[in-house]
């Protein structure tokens, strides 16, 4: 069955159709049981009728003489007896047979036949008498039953079915009370403006219509959130890319004034930076976007040990550009379950905050250990360090610490952060109890291997 897209309709054909099946299949076990019953009851009129005329017939003189009873009974026609004597009848209804209606049989047991004779279907009731020489036979039309069953059938069910259009309406009635609270949400929802993301409340709504409220209220906070994302980051990213672009714009027009070769070069070597920093700031922005989308890549077995010695090995330059010491306390391999190109993003931005904003002939101290069940990454530093007010903004998009900070977006934290959540990780900042510096330690979920994937014996 094709039920129609309106659930109103639905409901209205689904609960109409139960009802007229109900109501169908009551009336006819009523019907099959009111004719059982009155058969019954006819069955036994007719074994109670024969028992009559048998007492009778033992109380009256033998006569050949065949008799027609009176008819008394509009229905009389319809009922018919028989009384045979040494073979031959004798008294009997005006409307009977010559010949019995039914064989007795040999045995002469009392029983009820169902015969049809000169085109009509009776019910006859064979008896032998108190003298082996009569027969009684009691017969009534099955038409009359059938007629009988239809008056009672028709006083039962008619005010049933007159009762069917009542109750239709009632159940459309019903029905669309109790889909009104689906149209009260509709009228809410088109009344709202298109860019309002507030959450829809409905003071009546019945409890079958609280989870899709729910569930609507969620989504409206996941649109806003993601709205608000997007209109943060673009602000975000134009307020920051600005400085770079204007940076390269006055390096470059510096470079087209000035006719010293070697202040001219200075100029465009300036300019070079600042693409780099815009690039930087791009590539930043570019990733935090993807985190903020929820895309963190497949899963798979990553030695965090070989990631750190690269991101380390790539930013050793500038940290000896800047006289510091920079070390790496790892095993041969330190396997979690992750992505490695996010993994190595996030210790890549973690050991460049450290040289970024340390200072010179600083210690910077990049460290891998297991503890139980987790896998802790550690970077500490000898700098100077955050206070706790700073420690509590660290995550928040473009803090910087203090004003004199070395150039930078401002994004690594956040990066972390999300990196760090997308991998199931916890992370901590702190001063560090060995270097006085900033300390900020990673601890990821470890990876279950087989002995026979270990690739050193120095495995975390």
């Amino acid at each position: 069955m094709i039920l129609p897209r309106s659930l109103q309709q639905r409901l209205l054909v689904l609960v109409i159709g139960v009802v007229l099946a109900v109501w169908t299949i009551a009336a006819i076990l009523s019907w099959l049981d009111t004719r059982r019953e009155i058969d019954r009851l006819l069955d036994s009129h007719l074994a109670q009728a024969a028992a009559l005329l048998v007492m009778q017939t033992a109380q009256t003189k033998d006569d050949d003489e065949a008799l027609d009873a009176p008819v008394l009974h509009p229905y009389a026609p319809k009922v018919v007896f028989q009384i045979f004597h040494e073979g031959r009848l004798g008294l009997h209804s005006a409307n009977a047979p010559g010949v019995p209606m039914v064989p007795l049989g040999r045995d002469r047991t009392p029983s009820f036949r169902t015969v049809r004779i000169e085109g009509r279907t009776w019910r006859v009731f064979a008896a032998p008498g108190l003298q082996r020489d009569i027969d009684v036979y009691v017969g009534e039309r099955i038409d009359s039953r059938t007629a009988i069953l239809l008056a009672v059938m028709r006083s039962a069910l008619w005010p049933l079915a007159g009762a069917l259009p009542v109750l239709a309406f009632a159940t459309w009635w019903a029905v669309r009370r109790g889909v009104s609270p689906l149209r009260d949400l509709e009228r809410v929802l088109a009344r709202r403006d298109p860019r309002a993301l507030d959450r829809v409340e409905m003071t009546r709504a019945p409890q079958e219509m609280q989870p899709l409220l729910d569930a609507l209220n969620r989504l409206f906070d996941r649109i806003r959130a993601v709205l608000d994302a997007e209109r943060r980051f673009t602000a975000d990213a134009a307020h920051e890319l600005r400085t770079p672009i204007a940076a390269i714009k006055a390096q470059a027009q510096v470079a087209m004034a000035e006719p010293n070769a070697q202040l001219r070069r200075h100029a465009l070597v300036g300019v070079l930076e600042g693409c780099e920093r815009a690039a930087h700031l791009v590539d930043q922005l570019l990733l935090l976007s993807r985190l903020d989308a929820g895309l963190s890549g497949e899963h798979a077995l990553v030695d965090l040990a070989a990631l750190a010695r690269r991101a380390i090995a790539d930013i050793a330059p500038r940290s000896i550009a800047k006289s510091q010491q920079l070390a790496l306390d790892a095993p041969g391999s330190c396997v979690v379950s992750g992505n490695a190109v996010l993994l190595e993003s996030l210790i890549r931005n973690l050991v460049d905050n450290a040289v970024r904003y340390s200072p010179a002939r600083a210690r910077i101290d990049v460290s891998l250990a297991r503890r139980g069940a987790r896998v802790v990454l550690a970077v500490q530093d000898s700098g100077p360090g955050l206070s706790p007010h700073e420690l509590k903004r660290l995550g928040e998009r473009f803090f910087r610490a203090r004003a004199d900070s070395p150039p930078g977006s401002g994004l690594g934290w956040s990066i972390v952060r999300r990196i760090a959540s997308a991998h199931g990780a916890d992370i901590r900042a702190n001063r560090s109890p060995a270097l006085g510096g900033l300390l900020v330690e990673v601890s990821f979920p470890a990876a279950a291997i087989d002995s026979n994937q270990r690739v050193s014996n120095r495995d975390c």
